[in-house]
């Protein structure tokens, strides 16, 4: 099939042949970066626009490098210093932006909905980085990339995270595009941190890990934002790290096979122990090579470049 799309705001809006489609073409742009040249001339002319009105390292780093590597010129914005510090509105931001001659814009914002705001008042194309706890395609894409990867399919697997659901862009995306390629996902978490209706999604809600651990082929954990502390949503760290941490001891309840998965930044000691995060069944740096051939895939194709 070909890309149609100019934008790519959520995993929620795209078929399941667009998905397979976006994989299909991050695995041919992760050889690239097995190249001693590690560059293809694809978007060579176009300039690729970076707007971070969110801190973000990897994220960003991930985007640049992914621009780079397709011979794009790039504008990073990070909005700390910036001049919506002076009063300047989101909207004039990224219209002084796109007169600078932008081809695409990526955007991380605190606000759900901002990405497909943008899209709506400018002419580049537009790729959500993330927005508010709303979606975060890429990542999802990136997630259910590396389970293709290293399961070798999607359909049929049974797949799991665990933590901070409600607060979660990353889960919801995986859960748009995994249940979208067949495979079956749970939840599980303090009942504080679980939506309300998320079985509407069609997900399996579950409370008590150990009691279902042993059911999953992938288990991918969301990092604990530590500000919900403060807004007491659980006890304290230890003891979400005692119920709902992965460590190797609970490693025994799993399958032998189990794909450990986590979208980073890890808490050490409180999502994951480092046995377990630096252990075999962990991909979690896998995920980090495969989100850059995944990008590069996102903005060649929404690039409309056939």
């Amino acid at each position: 099939m070909s890309w149609h799309r100019k934008h790519l705001l959520t995993l929620e809006d795209l078929t399941r042949e667009e998905i397979l489609h976006v994989l299909d073409t991050a695995e041919s742009f992760k050889e690239v970066s097995t190249r001693s040249i590690k560059k293809v001339p694809a978007l060579r002319g176009k300039v690729v626009a970076n707007l971070f009105f969110e801190p973000s390292t990897r994220t960003r780093i991930s985007f640049g490098l992914a621009a780079k590597r397709l011979s794009a010129d790039t504008i990073d914005f990070v909005s700390a210093g910036s001049s919506t510090v002076k009063g300047e509105t989101f909207k004039d931001t990224s219209k002084n932006i796109e007169a600078m001659g932008i081809d695409i814009a990526v955007l991380r914002h605190t606000a759900p909905g901002a990405p497909k705001m943008l899209s709506e008042c400018i002419d580049a194309r537009v790729v959500n980085a993330g927005d508010g706890p709303h979606e975060h395609p890429t990542q999802g894409l990136l997630d259910i990339f590396t389970i293709r990867e290293e399961k070798g399919k999607v359909e049929g697997l049974n797949v799991l995270f665990v933590g901070d659901i409600t607060h979660s862009r990353v889960a919801r995306s995986n859960i748009w595009g995994l249940k979208k390629l067949g495979a079956s996902v749970g939840v599980v978490g303090p009942a504080t941190l679980i939506p309300k209706k998320i079985e509407e999604l069609g997900v399996k809600v579950y409370y008590d890990l150990d009691e279902v651990i042993g059911e999953f082929d992938v288990i991918n954990l969301l990092r604990i934002q530590l500000e919900r502390q403060r807004q007491n949503l659980f006890p304290s760290i230890r003891e979400y790290s005692r119920l709902f941490g992965i460590n190797g001891e609970r490693m025994k309840r799993a399958k032998p096979d189990v794909v450990i998965m986590h979208p980073g930044p890890i808490n050490r000691g409180v999502e994951i122990t480092p046995e377990v995060a630096d252990g075999a069944n962990s991909v979690i740096l896998k995920q980090v090579t495969n989100g850059l051939a995944v990008r590069m895939a996102v903005l060649y194709l929404v690039s409309g470049i056939k």
